[in-house]
């Protein structure tokens, strides 16, 4: 038996292994995340098999109940919550990590057991209550701007100072489980302290970061534990969270010691003031520069996605292309709130993967773009980024939609974006400021085509 479980666990690691490269693509993630789910499957029966477990009804129970809410939640959160859901995800790994940890606690336990049972709980307890705030910071309920008080990094210090020395004491003393309280309470503490001097335009940078967390603490579980298998899935969703967390501060031009110790997005923000003249545009004028235009690039952000315009963006592509005009869509890293978050719409849609270009990739054809239509983007078209040194962003790579012939830019109202900024595009004469909806808006096009 020992031997057949030990086989489970290589084979739910190589699905682990494959689903996780499959993620890696559009066209095959839908793929990648079955093959992943099979194998955590797997890895669940062969672990209750190797524990010796006889009685499932609880078992059987907390699997229905949790498939129930997992696909009702699934099914039911809109496309603009999706990051707050990936951000209680985080939350709740963090959490089972910390009371997997609990339960290892036992009198034969070893030193090194009892460091591995402190790190889930720890690593756990902080992705708990630091997810927690980010999901009330994208959603607002919290308020998204940064949160700074006197005094802010000693409190942190002394909680720092506070958890490593309940953390010693417990390893010393492990039956004082008054140690191990005081370690969980201000690990609870720790995450929230963490996470709200962060400003909310950093968000995607902190969700990925936290799903690194929630890989790392299920890592130490499993060996808290000694479970092989929990290991390796959270060492790949450790490693994995850390590689796009990576990717996630180039986008914004960030290094990673600055998202993990300097409290990055709580500084004031500051921007030159911007001279010129805003410029609207109608639908009908609109349409008619459409009509001639042979290359169209559409930058999408979370714009679109509170407007739920993915739909009606998909019927104003088919159009252009039915009159001729190449249309491709422009992705930056971090456009909406989350990493992917534009690829996920324009997923929901059904937009072909190949009309999806990468920053990297739409940027050496933005000279010839004819129309670039911006759709609630903001932060990340502000040419600021390359021309103003003073601006918090100066230096961040964004797409260049300003070097295209016509600019539409589709917002409610001239609010700055996420993070608080001036964009200077929006005063370029070549830019048009088409207000209103994005949904309604790009529906009045989609008529005027009709």
């Amino acid at each position: 038996m020992d031997n057949l479980t030990q086989f489970a666990y290589v084979v739910a690691a190589a699905l682990f292994i494959l689903g996780l490269k499959q993620l890696g693509s559009p066209a095959t993630a839908r793929r990648g995340n079955t093959i992943s789910a099979v194998g955590m499957l797997l890895a669940i029966v062969a672990a209750l098999l190797d524990q010796g477990i006889v009685e499932y009804q609880w078992i059987a129970i907390g699997f229905v109940a949790g498939g129930l809410v997992g696909a009702a939640a699934a099914r039911l959160v809109k496309m603009t919550a999706m990051p707050e859901m990936v951000a209680l995800f985080n939350g709740f790994g963090g959490m089972a990590s910390l009371l997997v940890g609990w339960a290892a606690i036992s009198p034969a336990a070893g030193t090194f057991t009892l460091v591995t049972i402190v790190l889930s709980i720890l690593i756990g307890g902080l992705t708990f209550t630091g997810s927690l705030v980010a999901y009330g910071k994208l959603s607002e309920k919290l308020g998204s701007g940064a949160v700074m008080f006197q005094g802010q990094q000693v409190v942190n210090s002394l909680i720092v100072l506070g958890i490593v020395a309940g953390a010693v004491m417990f390893c010393v003393e492990p039956a004082n489980h008054l140690w191990l309280y005081l370690v969980v309470g201000l690990s609870l503490l720790f995450g929230i302290m963490a996470v709200i001097p962060i400003g909310g335009a950093d968000m995607p940078v902190v969700i990925s970061l936290l799903n690194s967390y929630s890989g790392l603490a299920a890592c130490a579980a499993g060996f808290a534990v000694d479970n092989n298998i929990l290991i390796v899935a959270g060492s790949l969703v450790g490693a994995s969270g850390i590689i796009l967390t990576q990717i996630m501060c180039k986008a914004m031009n960030r290094s990673l010691s600055n998202v993990l110790f300097s409290g990055f997005g709580s500084g004031k923000v500051e921007s030159a003031e911007v001279e010129g003249e805003i410029k609207p545009i109608s639908v009908e004028d609109a349409f008619y520069v459409l009509e001639a235009a042979t290359n169209v690039a559409i930058i999408p952000g979370y714009g679109m996605a509170v407007a739920q315009a993915q739909h009606v963006v998909k019927e104003l592509m088919e159009l252009l292309e039915r009159n001729g005009a190449e249309v491709n869509f422009g992705i930056h890293p971090v456009a909406g709130r989350m990493p992917g978050h534009m690829n996920v719409l324009l997923a929901e849609a059904d937009v072909a993967y190949d009309h999806l270009l990468e920053m990297d990739d739409i940027n050496p054809r933005m000279a010839n773009v004819d129309v670039a239509i911006v759709i609630g983007a903001n932060d990340v078209v502000n040419p600021a980024a390359r021309e103003v040194e003073s601006s918090p962003i100066y230096g961040m790579p964004v797409i260049n939609v300003d070097q295209a012939r016509t600019v539409f830019v589709l917002k409610r109202s001239m609010a700055s974006g996420f993070a608080g900024i001036e964009n200077p595009l929006f005063y370029k004469d070549n830019t048009r400021m088409l207000f209103g909806d994005a949904k309604e808006s790009i529906g009045g096009l989609v008529r005027e085509f009709g």
